[in-house]
């Protein structure tokens, strides 16, 4: 009888983590997965965009023909740009803090 109760109640709170975990991913899954948003959040957080060292489909957003995250084909786009800490974007060749190329 032991043996049962305790073999019924960890599948009970096993059932109970994944629905919690499911729900955790749900809740931040709200505002992060919105690309806007997080760049919002980064920038408010020190963080600027570096242009022009992006990898292909690795972009932060902003390229002409589209306006999302992971969109952008081309690396190393001058319209393309990454959300980098505050100074370290002046320390990696070819990045800008300023488009170089035309929108």
């Amino acid at each position: 009888m032991k043996s049962s109760n305790l073999i019924l109640k960890s599948a009970l709170a096993g059932a109970l983590a994944i629905g919690m975990v499911g729900l955790t991913q749900t809740a931040t899954a709200g505002n992060m997965g919105n690309p806007v948003a997080k760049s919002k959040k980064m920038m408010a957080e020190g963080y600027q965009p570096c242009f022009g060292i992006n990898a292909a489909y690795k972009n932060d957003c902003q390229s002409p023909g589209h306006s999302c995250a992971g969109q952008d084909s081309k690396a190393r786009d001058p319209n393309a740009f990454v959300l980098l800490p505050a100074g370290l974007c002046a320390k990696i060749a070819g990045g800008e803090t300023k488009s170089m190329g035309k929108m």
